[in-house]
């Protein structure tokens, strides 16, 4: 069972990371696109997690099978995939990443969901099932660059049009493999309901001042985190870093270890401080690609991507744990959703568009300013990190 959920969840992260990282770059090689164009493509994530408990809660969880509705959305995925791949310019192409982005993010709860009730005992094995998607991801992006479809030739003429034929066959397996899944059937019980999925129970938390203000950082750190989805694959394209989707990968590896340094943290510096350094890895790794780009210095670029897993799980998988500690027993599922529908969803819906309008006003034709790009997002965080500093208070006692 470990094994069959393992492939399943390698194959999610597997077809993701196979397009998500690169699509700037095949925007601007192939459309010409603009940085707000490019920020209106990402938003496709945004939009599907704010549709996405609309999907699960009404569909998933009340009348199918979670394997069922899981391998048909994949099936409508490869589709809408193919679709992209044959898109001739950014208008035709843009409904189609828009609808695909719709079918797949409800996936990601229906493949926890699916682990989770199939397992035995999901504390203890989920981590181990859970990594191989950062496996698939990993593995995404250095396919892509052992097939030198990120190069600027490449680039150029085309040929990272490719990812998305990848992900559409993926997406394919992924959707018929998932008929072979044992039966999920629907779910009952606590976290369920439309409301839950919503986080609408659990909207008493904002009575809290201190989970008031981790609750706007949470969306307002979203802003720099735009800016590395969107501009960290064109970024590394326009300056010539060899090979630029497998040095992103290693920012997922980076994941990995940190992860494991984390409960070691919040015992040490508590969950204020752990946050905090999460901020702070955010205005480094961003500092870091400004004086890399204005060095130049691909070492510090490098050292930049490493942070990402300081990045993410020290302020957003500390701040589920923080959420699953203030929420009680009784709405902790509530509470996750209504986290991940303010980042994912309204945080990011905001930061792309931030760093679609930034890269434009420093852009002059197919060139860029980035060192004045990347001091953006680094002010934004080092200024989130401050009045985060001055209003939550110290709550060691919540973990």
């Amino acid at each position: 069972m470990r094994i069959r959920l393992s492939v399943m969840m390698f194959l999610q992260f597997f077809i993701w990371g196979s397009w998500f990282v690169t699509l700037g770059t095949f925007l601007g090689g192939a459309f010409g696109a603009s940085g707000a164009q490019t920020g209106l493509a990402y938003s496709s994530q945004s939009w599907g997690a704010i549709l996405a408990p609309l999907i699960v809660g009404l569909i998933a969880d009340r009348f199918f099978n979670a394997e069922r509705i899981l391998g048909l959305l994949h099936l409508l995925g490869a589709l809408l995939m193919y679709a992209m791949y044959r898109s001739a310019d950014f208008d035709s192409f843009l409904p189609y990443v828009m609808g695909y982005m719709i079918a797949y993010m409800p996936t990601l709860a229906l493949v926890n969901s699916i682990s989770f009730r199939q397992l035995t005992d999901p504390a203890r094995e989920f981590g181990w099932i859970r990594v191989w998607g950062t496996v698939g991801w990993i593995v995404a992006g250095l396919a892509i660059s052992v097939l030198a479809w990120d190069s600027q030739q490449a680039v150029a003429t085309g040929m990272l049009r490719q990812t998305f034929l990848l992900g559409a066959i993926a997406s394919a397996v992924l959707g018929l493999y998932s008929f072979t899944l044992p039966a999920t059937p629907p779910a009952r019980g606590e976290g369920a309901s439309l409301g839950d999925r919503l986080g609408l129970s659990a909207l008493w938390l904002l009575k809290d001042r201190n989970f008031v203000v981790f609750f706007i950082a949470s969306i307002l750190i979203c802003i720099p985190l735009g800016f590395y989805y969107q501009n960290a694959s064109p970024f590394l394209t326009e300056i010539g870093i060899d090979n630029p989707t497998a040095k992103l990968s290693i920012g997922q590896m980076s994941e990995v270890l940190f992860m494991l340094l984390l409960p070691v943290f919040l015992a040490r510096f508590g969950i204020k401080n752990t946050l905090l350094i999460g901020m702070a890895a955010w205005a480094l790794r961003y500092l870091l690609f400004a004086l890399g780009f204005d060095g130049p210095s691909a070492t510090l670029i490098i050292l930049g991507i490493a942070l990402h897993g300081a990045c993410y799980d020290f302020f957003f998988v500390c701040g589920q744990i923080y959420t699953d500690a203030r929420a009680g027993e009784n709405c902790k599922s509530a509470a996750q959703g209504l986290i991940t529908l303010a980042t994912y969803g309204v945080g990011m819906l905001i930061g792309f568009w931030v760093a679609g309008q930034v890269t434009d006003a420093f852009a002059t034709g197919a060139q860029h300013d980035w060192y004045r790009i990347w001091l953006v997002p680094a002010a934004l965080a080092a200024a989130i990190l401050v009045v985060f500093q001055l209003l939550f208070r110290s709550e060691r006692k919540a973990l």
